[in-house]
């Protein structure tokens, strides 16, 4: 019987869905792994290399080959020419004519050129290497929004989690102060008021009971969706005693973000790309000079109406060639203008971001300087809340209080203890959304402030 037993205990524990302790560092780990939109940022960092690949190939020499054959027809016809030959004299107003009608036609060509001065080449390479610079950046970017976003549905899970197991304790409460008012009133010593305001009050909190499952429920696919960890397997686990830490000055954060931030660089670089576009169209960029080299052969042979006949010519060329348009129709200073236009507005959207994030800097910044005192002084609220619960039970058991009283108590019991877990969360969120404000939120950032967690009961 005892073998027995200890085989079906090991058959559920495999059958059962696997339930440990994720900390916040895992949370962020299976992220990486699983999470959709880092994905599509991982594909786009890819294109970096390639551009910078364009980049450097933009100023090699290029090389094109090509060939052509087919049926063609040619005739050519000259007069008035002068001839002469050895032995054969001199004869002037001589006729020359060629005929080749439906003969075979064939033509190769060889060109290399070398840009040797070309503005629109070079604005077209800056902006390659701009772009390369801003997937790279997007991808960091997008690696510090994860940590922020798993850290958030981290800690919502969290506190959903807090919140159902303070409604399950308080129900538990009110059933027994419900079963309480009910004894009570059967032996005469209590109205039947204080069983309808039990009965009202365990009521609202099943409501509230369903409700809070609910949200734990959708915050709990969150980030199993995110992390790809099955919602069975998480068990996440709120900030303990967060400990206090004095921020530096907002204006050193200021600077720090000022010059790190990931959407800061990001504005920058593109209105970077926006001043090389410009360039590209100005009206001293249009002239380019080339290093180009060529070699061809056109041949056509067959028969026309002087018989047979075979016309080839070979060309060969090394120089310098110089290109200068004279007249776009105001194409180009069109699309001078329109850049400009463009580069104004992304100077502006850089303005913007920088407002944007020291607004957001500052935020973040007074949260983590007021949030440790405010965690203080909700701690000492549910102290005080616990003792008020404590000493309204007794009253009621002696007659001075009445369940009333008690509900209330309660109900102000739970809510402290509810405020304190969320109190408690978002000042470890504000640690972490200031330094992704100022750039600087990585795994070890993150690893501190997983060590919240391991203390926490």
């Amino acid at each position: 019987m005892r073998r027995t037993l200890r085989i079906t205990l090991l058959a559920l524990a495999c059958s059962a869905p696997a339930a440990w302790a994720t900390d916040l560092l895992q949370a962020w780990q299976a992220a990486q792994q699983n999470d959709r939109e880092l994905a599509v940022a991982r594909a786009a960092q890819a294109t970096a290399q390639p551009r910078r690949d364009q980049a450097a190939a933009l100023w090699r020499p290029g090389v094109a080959f090509t060939a052509t054959a087919g049926l063609a027809t040619g005739e050519s016809e000259m007069r008035g020419a002068q001839f002469s030959a050895p032995g054969l004299g001199t004869s002037s107003g001589v006729n020359f004519g060629t005929s080749v009608t439906g003969g075979t036609a064939t033509r190769w060509a060889l060109q290399a050129s070398q840009p040797l001065y070309n503005p629109q080449r070079r604005a077209q390479q800056q902006q390659l290497g701009l772009q390369a610079d801003m997937a790279d950046l997007e991808w960091q970017a997008a690696q510090q929004a994860l940590m922020l976003r798993t850290a958030q549905r981290y800690f919502d899970v969290a506190v959903a989690q807090e919140a159902l197991q303070v409604l399950d304790r308080q129900l538990q409460a009110v059933q027994k102060a419900t079963t309480e008012a009910q004894d009570r009133f059967d032996m005469g010593s209590a109205p039947v008021t204080d069983v309808h305001e039990a009965r009202a009050r365990l009521a609202a909190l099943r409501a509230e009971q369903w409700a809070a499952q609910t949200d734990l429920d959708v915050k709990r696919r969150a980030l199993a969706d995110s992390t790809g960890l099955a919602p069975t397997a998480l068990a996440v686990r709120l900030p303990g005693a967060v400990a206090a830490v004095a921020p530096r000055a907002l204006e050193a954060w200021q600077q720090e973000a000022e010059a790190a931030n990931p959407a800061i660089r990001l504005q920058q670089l593109a209105a970077d790309i926006a001043r090389a576009e410009a360039e590209k169209h100005r009206r001293g960029a249009s002239a380019t000079v080339d290093l180009v080299a060529q070699a061809g052969q056109d041949r056509l042979h067959g028969s026309g109406d002087h018989g047979s006949a075979r016309n080839k010519s070979v060309n060969a060329l090394v120089g310098v060639q110089l290109t200068v348009p004279l007249s776009t129709g105001g194409w180009r200073s069109a699309k001078e203008e329109e850049a400009l236009r463009l580069l104004d507005k992304a100077q502006a959207q850089v303005q913007s971001t920088r407002e944007q994030v020291a607004q957001q800097v500052h935020a973040a910044w007074l949260g983590l300087r007021l949030g440790a005192e405010r965690v203080q002084a909700l701690n000492e609220a549910l102290q005080a809340s616990e003792a008020r619960l404590d000493a309204t039970r007794t009253g009621l058991e002696v007659g001075h209080r009445t369940v009333l009283d008690l509900l209330g108590a309660e109900n102000d019991t739970a809510a402290a203890r509810l405020a304190l877990a969320q109190a408690r969360a978002g000042l470890l969120l504000d640690r972490l959304r200031l330094a992704q404000r100022a750039g600087r939120l990585d795994e070890d950032t993150l690893r501190e402030a997983n060590q919240q967690l391991l203390a926490a009961p």
